[in-house]
């Protein structure tokens, strides 16, 4: 089943505006909204920084029925898993079967500045597979000792379970990344850089899935879909470029923790970059049709991360004529494709 979600941009919002952007898009439809886990913005000039996971307290006790979570929750350093554990444990037991956690590997501008070293790849890998398996064996109940190459816990008990079973997604863009989600999540986030790519990573989650004798047509495919649309161009396009900072080149970006330097170190490359990965329209058309091809993709959680200079006024659009459109788009062209994928995933 297609589920859509609400993008809540804890960078560009202060929690305040940001939360009745969140009860907005539960009256116009929505159903889940997803908000950021960062320390830092990308940008110094109008950047904000409110913590989410005491904001999404307060966006359950304001809404009534949209499933919450993060994306991106990075365990590995600044949150201790069990801290991780213990956080979205509470959330659920107030709130039973709303919430939702996505893990990562993170960005370093988010633990760098509190004195953390940012370890290659291999070793944030292995972290993040050492804090699943805390965060899940702790969900379960009863006293846990972990001893992990990274972490390690001493008869470690959660007194406040959670009341359901808490989705976990893992955000990546690597198979084996997404070979992590296969043997212990729900599903993955990934970005859609062509179906051939999805498709390898998608595959990768499947098949680990399956090795683990779990099946893979329980486990969920999330997209970020980024949009500014206005009907002055120039408008949507100078409202999309508050995030050129993350088009910066990962590998000068990682070395940057000030919110200031990353905002210098955009150019002219960036600022392409954004034209190229958002979708920046005056035209509702456009998101028609770049919907239609991510849903084809596989896609089954899309969530929306507008930069629109007028959001309410492009709540209103999304609620009155995008939402209807994509569930039904979904049900009737997408839904059949993803059956039969399936079957030929479990025949191999």
């Amino acid at each position: 089943m297609l589920r859509i979600g609400y993008w809540a941009a804890q960078e560009q919002y202060d929690p305040v505006k940001l939360l009745s952007h969140a009860v907005h898009a539960e009256a116009v439809g929505f159903d889940m909204i997803v908000t950021s886990d960062h320390f830092h913005p990308w940008s110094d000039t109008g950047g904000q920084s409110g913590f989410p996971w005491i904001w999404l307290a307060c966006v359950a006790e304001r809404t009534r029925r949209v499933e919450l979570g993060t994306a991106v929750t990075t365990p590995l350093f600044r949150y201790h898993p069990a801290i991780v554990a213990q956080a979205f444990a509470t959330l659920d037991y107030m709130h039973p079967g709303r919430f939702f956690i996505t893990v990562g590997t993170g960005h370093a501008m988010n633990e760098t500045p509190l004195g953390f070293k940012w370890p290659k790849f291999k070793e944030k890998v292995e972290r993040l597979r050492e804090a699943i398996e805390i965060i899940q064996l702790l969900w379960k109940g009863g006293f846990v000792t972990y001893e992990g190459e990274y972490y390690q816990l001493k008869t470690a008990k959660l007194y406040t379970k959670p009341k359901t079973k808490i989705p976990m997604y893992v955000a990546t863009s690597n198979a084996k990344v997404a070979e992590i989600a296969g043997q212990y999540c729900d599903g993955i986030l990934t970005n859609p850089r062509g179906l051939e790519r999805f498709l390898e990573i998608v595959g990768a989650m499947e098949r680990s899935a399956v090795k683990h004798g779990r099946d893979p047509s329980q486990l969920s495919k999330a997209m970020e879909f980024k949009v500014s649309y206005d009907v002055d161009y120039e408008r949507a396009y100078q409202s999309a470029l508050f995030w050129a900072p993350t088009a910066i080149p990962r590998e000068k970006r990682e070395n940057i923790s000030d919110p200031r330097e990353l905002e210098a170190s955009v150019g002219e490359a960036e600022k392409r970059k954004i034209k190229e990965t958002w979708l920046i329209t005056t035209d509702s058309d456009d998101i028609y049709k770049a919907l239609a091809n991510f849903l084809k993709m596989g896609f089954d959680r899309v969530y929306i991360h507008s930069a629109s200079p007028n959001e309410e006024r492009f709540l209103n659009l999304l609620g009155r004529e995008i939402l209807p459109w994509a569930r039904e788009y979904f049900a009737e062209q997408v839904e059949p494709l993803m059956r039969a994928r399936l079957r030929t995933i479990k025949s191999e």
